[in-house]
């Protein structure tokens, strides 16, 4: 048996899926991204009038996306430090790594409490972002 969960207070889903899904004392978040909720923008991104992206800010997206993912997991009754598993997803290793490293460690500054991270280097995410992150948590009775 497995209950979904979508959170207000994060940005929709740009398909037809929930945020997350509880089974048992396991949480499953879906991708999420670095849009804003209110407005559904992505935080730093300039684009051209043809909707490419000019410029983006990977430092804002990183935040943003750690903000959209904390507000799932609290919709979920989860925290931060219950998050087991993270995989990130770049869209620019080489530029971007060591900004999103830096960020990452003022999330989680010990690395022995720290979730296990993969981090992958991709050439395109559905929507006109930089960062996105697959996360499971493991939640308390």
């Amino acid at each position: 048996m497995s209950e979904t969960i979508n959170a207000h207070a994060a940005p929709k889903a740009v398909g037809n899926y929930p945020h997350a899904r509880r089974v048992g004392n396991l949480l499953f978040l879906s991708g999420i991204g670095p849009r804003d909720p209110a407005s559904n923008q992505v935080p730093g991104n300039e684009q051209y009038a043809d909707g490419r992206v000019r410029r983006y800010d990977i430092a804002a997206q990183t935040h943003a996306v750690f903000a959209n993912v904390r507000a799932v997991l609290l919709a979920s009754g989860a925290h931060m430090d219950d998050l087991v598993d993270v995989t990130v997803y770049l869209t620019d290793m080489l530029a971007d790594f060591r900004i999103y490293n830096q960020i990452w460690s003022e999330y989680f500054p010990d690395a022995a409490n720290a979730p296990c991270r993969t981090t992958v280097g991709i050439t395109a995410l559905p929507t006109a972002i930089a960062i996105e992150l697959k996360c499971t948590a493991v939640l308390k009775d």
